[in-house]
């Protein structure tokens, strides 16, 4: 579980069901407050319920996973730009082991930062002014 207490099975595919149903039927664990905490398309060890995935509460839920998912992205994203730095840093590997598209990202994002350090070093606060 996350730390939003978020939790999924391996997979969670639609699979084959009779022609009534219209798709996978997920395991919902809930919290002590009745909100969905979990998914799981395994057999449940504990207290559970299945939902189809179109049900409003599952995909509530769904799209809070993917919100908190994206959330982090950015941060991400800043994590590994730094460690392909320290790593040609450390000689460890080349720019030019990179693909061609994944060095124009990092270029591309290195010269934005770069221009935005710059804009944050002309910007004076209110503090300053006196």
């Amino acid at each position: 579980m996350n730390r939003k207490g978020i939790s999924f099975a391996a997979s969670l595919k639609p699979q084959a069901r009779p022609a009534e149903n219209t798709g996978a039927m997920p395991y919902v664990y809930r919290n002590s407050d009745g909100r969905i905490i979990g998914l799981s398309d395994a057999t449940p060890t504990g207290k559970a319920e299945e939902l189809d995935l179109s049900h409003p509460e599952v995909l509530e839920f769904l799209q809070n996973a993917k919100n908190e998912l994206s959330s982090t992205d950015s941060d991400t994203i800043r994590v590994i730009e730094d460690l392909v730095d320290v790593l040609i840093r450390k000689k460890l590997i080349l720019l030019t082991d990179l693909p061609v598209p994944a060095r124009q990202k990092l270029s591309e994002r290195q010269r934005i930062r770069n221009e935005l350090n710059v804009l944050d070093n002309l910007m004076v606060g209110e503090e300053d002014i006196l």
